[in-house]
């Protein structure tokens, strides 16, 4: 893997936000569409491939780790204004979250 500059890394915007809502995309066997709560007047909406590994039930209330400057992308004829941060290893998939209570909107450094 090739390496960045700091420079490079100090260009993405990595935020804390709770997600508020979550469903399936109606035209996706993979995909979720989540509301996440990001301190604002409005939430932002994500599209995330999560179906397999989370019911949406399980999401509502998670405090998660996004990148928020990412291009908006449409998936399935839903936008997704950003992405959510996961690690993976095989099958398995973790949200990255917090491990303390943290306002949503605090940047990630």
């Amino acid at each position: 893997m090739e390496n960045i500059s700091y420079e490079d890394f100090q260009k993405l915007d990595i935020r804390v936000g709770t997600i508020k809502e979550a469903s399936p995309h109606p035209d996706a066997d993979k995909l979720l569409i989540l509301k996440i709560d990001e301190g604002k007047d409005q939430p932002r909406q994500l599209v995330a491939g999560l179906k397999e590994h989370y019911s949406p039930e399980e999401l509502v209330g998670k405090r998660i780790i996004f990148l928020a400057n990412l291009d908006p992308k449409p998936l399935r004829g839903e936008i997704s204004n950003g992405m959510i941060l996961a690690a993976a290893d095989g099958e398995q998939i973790a949200l990255l979250t917090t491990d303390k209570e943290i306002p949503n909107n605090a940047k990630i450094s």
